[in-house]
C-alpha cells in the first residue's frame, strides 16, 4: 500500500514550496530595466568595434588595391628586362633569365644586388624595377599587418555581437513574458513633426518623426530599424551635420556644443543611462528616440526620458 501511495505521490503536480515560483511582473520589470541599461553600453561596444571593423575593412582593401597596382607595374618592368636579358643572352653577356621570373621580392631584391656589369641604359631599367620591387614588397608587409589588425578587430566585433544577441533574447523573453512586447513597423510612415524647430533642426526632427513605429534593432542604421545613435546620427544626416556612429562618440564629438538641460532648443541631443542612450529634443518637453529591444521609435515626455545631458549640433 505505501509503494502505491509512494507511486501517486510521484505523478501528482509538484505545487507550493516545492516549484520554483515565477518571477513577479514587479520584478520582471525591474530586471528588463536592469537589462536596457546594460544593453546601451553592450550595444555601444558592439557599434564601436563594428565602426573599427569597417575602417579596418577599408583600409585593407585600399591597400590590396594599391598592392594589385604595384604589382602590376612590376611585372610590365619585369617583362621589360625579360626581353632586354634575351637580347643580352644571345650577344653573348650573361644574366639569369630565372631571376625575372621569381614572383618572390625578397629573392629578387637579393639577385638583383648581384647585376651591376649591365650596359647604362639597362642598369637605369634595372634599378627602376628594382625600386618597384622593394615598394612592391613594402605595400605585401603593410598589407598584412592592415590584414592581421582588422582579422584582430573582427574577432573582437563578434565577440561583442554574441553578448549583445544573450542580452536581446533576454529582454526578449521578458517582454513577451510581460505581454509588452511591440514588434513594430519596418514600414512605418511615421507622423508628422508639428513642434517649433527650424532651419537644420527643423529638417532633422521632420525625418525623425517620418521613422515613428519603426521597430528598434540594436546595431540598426536603417531605414527599417534603427538603434538610438543609428537613429540620431541620420536624423541630424538629414539636417546637414555628420555625426559619428556610436553613442559615446557622440557625447564626445559635442564636447564644446554641451547646453544645459535648462536651456533647451528642438533638435538638442540628449542623453540618459550614463551616455549609453541618445535620442533628440522635439521641444515642448519631448524627446523622439528608439529606446531599446521590444519597442520602437516613439516620442516620450522630458521627465520620462531622464536626460542627463545635452549638445546642440
Amino acid at each position: 500500500m505505501a509503494v502505491g501511495l509512494a507511486a501517486v505521490a510521484l505523478l501528482l503536480p509538484v505545487t507550493g514550496a516545492q516549484a520554483d515560483p515565477k518571477p513577479t511582473i514587479a520584478e520582471a520589470k525591474a530586471k528588463l530595466k536592469k537589462l536596457n541599461e546594460q544593453a546601451d553600453k553592450v550595444v555601444d561596444q558592439y557599434n564601436a568595434a563594428n565602426e573599427k571593423w569597417k575602417k579596418a575593412k577599408k583600409q585593407y582593401s585600399t591597400i590590396n588595391a594599391s598592392y594589385a597596382k604595384q604589382a602590376g607595374e612590376v611585372e610590365e618592368l619585369r617583362e621589360g628586362l625579360v626581353t632586354v636579358a634575351s637580347s643580352t643572352y644571345q650577344t653573348g653577356d650573361v644574366i639569369s633569365m630565372g631571376l625575372f621570373y621569381n614572383a618572390n621580392p625578397d629573392a629578387m631584391l637579393s639577385g638583383l644586388a648581384a647585376l651591376d656589369q649591365l650596359s647604362q641604359g639597362r642598369a637605369r631599367r634595372l634599378d627602376e624595377y628594382k625600386s618597384a620591387i622593394a615598394g612592391l614588397k613594402r605595400q605585401r608587409d603593410q598589407k598584412k599587418g592592415v590584414f592581421d589588425e582588422a582579422t584582430k578587430v573582427k574577432a573582437d566585433l563578434l565577440k561583442q555581437k554574441k553578448e549583445a544577441d544573450d542580452l536581446v533574447k533576454e529582454q526578449t523573453e521578458l517582454l513577451r513574458r510581460l505581454g509588452a512586447y511591440n514588434p513594430g513597423n519596418p514600414n512605418s510612415a511615421g507622423v508628422t513633426y508639428s513642434g517649433a524647430a527650424s532651419g537644420n533642426a527643423l529638417a532633422a526632427l521632420q525625418f525623425a518623426y517620418r521613422q515613428i513605429g519603426k521597430p528598434y534593432r540594436y546595431g540598426a542604421t536603417g531605414p527599417g530599424s534603427w538603434d538610438c545613435s543609428g537613429f540620431v546620427q541620420a536624423a541630424w544626416s538629414a539636417g546637414g551635420v555628420s555625426l559619428p556612429r556610436t553613442s559615446y562618440e557622440q557625447w564626445a564629438w559635442g564636447a564644446s556644443r554641451r547646453v544645459p538641460l535648462s536651456a533647451l532648443q528642438a533638435g538638442d541631443l540628449l542623453w540618459h543611462s550614463g551616455y549609453g542612450h541618445v535620442g533628440i529634443y522635439a521641444g515642448d518637453g519631448k524627446v523622439v528616440h528608439a529606446p531599446q529591444t521590444g519597442d520602437v521609435v516613439k516620442v516620450v515626455t522630458l521627465a520620462q526620458y531622464n536626460a542627463i545631458g545635452a549638445v546642440r549640433p
